[in-house]
């Protein structure tokens, strides 16, 4: 047995279905579409002119104006969620050994926004070179975690995570395994992303990644049903506060969930489309398995990456068939991107959290906006359509793929003594 067990004793998120955890989860398990019309940019000549916005998001609610100016969007977000779950775990310099708190947090692209204002801003100049000063420090991807760390004073490891949409599953693993081997106690981890603009919106349309069903956008985003065509764009941050058992325990904290295992692997086949066979996530899932020493048979819930794509939804079921065998059906499968789209890189922290929660109310958030099963997927499976389903769930599942073939799995568990 491990000399280190990590649980979960805080929790923080934002996204498209409510600005703190509990509107998040509210949202999740009654099957709440946060798909709608693009608002943060004129998308009018887009052909996807929708997305799963942060609906009511102002930073200068949550920050200081000037501050706030001084911040890319996706930084805002992770700041505020970060916020929420040191709140939330009790966290202060008054019961932690500050030196010992670390940051380990991800991000798919990072100041996206900022680098397309700045650039388009120069364009439209003389070509006398004009930037903003805090250009650089708002664009570059390790920047929210530098300014989680210096806000709250933490010192210990803080590093960022950019795996695309993998980048926040691949934090929450490496915070694991950072506690485990004795680095630090306490590490706040996830991810935030916020690429909602025309660069965002025009450069995953021009590779035909984004669903353009613009007569009907809640139900855009379709995992699983003949129809799907593609993702629906997402923003969000989430926050985990990861801590050594021991540790936790001496200070009275609250106890979501063990964090049992984690698992990396690459597909190492396509820059964007994954392995036809679902090699890549096969090996990820065993990977988290073997590291949480669990057998397919002690999961009772996935909450699976899928994106409602084409090929993707199709390759992680022949995965989770290889992987499961006939245990697979008596699992319940979702994909909460069917009601928060697709954060990117906040995605798998995302969904880690909807998984926890899930643990500890024994209910599955559904897969909405299911209206034709698809004939080539195997319908034995329980993909828990259109409504939640209550069920003991002693341990779950969450799978996160990226662009590169970058494939991240992390499995909670509830925590017993």
């Amino acid at each position: 047995m491990r000399s280190k067990r990590v649980v979960v004793t805080g929790i923080g998120a934002l996204t498209p279905l409510g600005l703190n955890l509990q509107e998040s989860w509210n949202g999740l398990k009654n099957g709440v579409s946060g798909a709608d019309f693009i608002t943060l940019f004129d998308a009018g000549k887009f052909k996807t002119r929708f997305a799963c916005e942060l609906k009511g998001f102002d930073a200068t609610n949550y920050l200081d104006k000037k501050d706030a100016r001084k911040l890319d969007r996706f930084a805002q977000t992770a700041i505020v969620a970060s916020d929420q779950a040191v709140t939330d775990a009790g966290i202060s310099k008054d019961n932690v050994n500050v030196d010992r708190v670390g940051v380990i947090f991800g991000s798919g692209i990072g100041g996206l926004i900022t680098f397309q204002e700045e650039v388009m801003n120069f364009a439209k100049g003389d070509g006398t070179p004009r930037f903003n000063p805090f250009f650089i420090p708002k664009m570059i991807l390790d920047i929210a975690s530098g300014h989680i760390s210096i806000r709250h004073g933490f010192r210990g490891p803080n590093f960022a995570v950019v795996s695309a949409c993998a980048s926040s599953t691949n934090a929450i693993v490496d915070a694991l395994d950072s506690i485990r081997s004795g680095k630090a106690d306490i590490i706040l981890s996830g991810g935030s992303e916020s690429v909602i603009s025309e660069a965002g919106v025009g450069g995953f349309n021009a590779m035909k990644a984004l669903s353009e069903r613009n007569d009907d956008p809640q139900t855009a985003s379709r995992p699983y049903d003949r129809d799907r065509e593609g993702f629906v764009m997402g923003e969000g941050a989430a926050v985990l506060v990861l801590e050594e058992l021991e540790h936790a325990l001496a200070r009275g904290a609250k106890i979501y969930c063990e964090i049992a295992g984690g698992g990396a692997s690459a597909d190492a086949y396509h820059i964007t489309a994954p392995h036809p066979e679902g090699l890549g996530a096969k090996n990820v899932m065993l990977a988290a398995l073997e590291d949480a020493e669990m057998t397919p048979a002690d999961i009772d819930y996935i909450n699976t990456h899928g994106t409602s794509t084409p090929l993707g939804d199709g390759a992680e079921l022949k995965a989770i068939a290889e992987v499961f065998g006939e245990h697979a059906y008596q699992l319940n499968i979702s994909s909460t991107k069917s009601m928060t789209g697709h954060c990117l890189g906040a995605a798998g922290a995302i969904e880690a959290i909807a998984c926890i929660m899930s643990l500890n109310e024994d209910i599955v958030p559904p897969t909405i906006n299911h209206f034709n099963d698809d004939p080539e997927l195997d319908p034995r499976l329980n993909f828990t359509f259109n409504k939640a389903q209550k069920r003991t769930i002693r341990a779950a599942l969450s799978n996160t793929f990226g662009f590169g073939g970058h494939n991240a799995a992390v499995i909670v568990k509830k925590y017993a003594k």
